[in-house]
């Protein structure tokens, strides 16, 4: 558990924005400097996307959380200033999608994640 000093990153918070489809909760859990990478089918390891600071990644988030779709957190494990976590999510029509984070904190917020995220085809 953080300190004012120190505060903690909040498992219980993400849980929240992300299966209430919360973007701006979401959002407020960002550095404003934050760094986001995805990797998936369209985006691969060598190109991957990248969102740079807290403006990009909200238009992202606002985005998926429009969508017709479930989200739920599997896991989350928080170690010092690194943190990841499993998201699986589900479209109104069935098709799942998977995906896994890697997280680097900074003062409690993300200051860099990495997703790699996989669907049905």
């Amino acid at each position: 558990m953080g300190t004012a000093a120190d505060p903690a990153f909040d498992r219980e918070t993400l849980r929240q924005a992300l299966e209430g489809q919360n973007p701006e909760i979401l959002l407020s859990l960002y550095a404003d400097d934050a760094e986001f990478r995805i990797v998936d089918h369209t985006t691969q390891p060598s190109h991957p996307k990248v969102l740079h600071g807290r403006d990009e990644i909200s238009r992202m988030l606002e985005d998926v959380y429009s969508r017709d779709m479930t989200h739920k957190l599997e896991r989350c494990v928080i170690q010092g200033d690194e943190a990841a976590y499993s998201e699986s999510c589900e479209y109104a029509d069935g098709v799942r999608v998977l995906s896994e984070s890697m997280i680097s904190l900074r003062d409690g917020k993300i200051a860099e994640q990495t997703l790699v995220q996989a669907w049905d085809e």
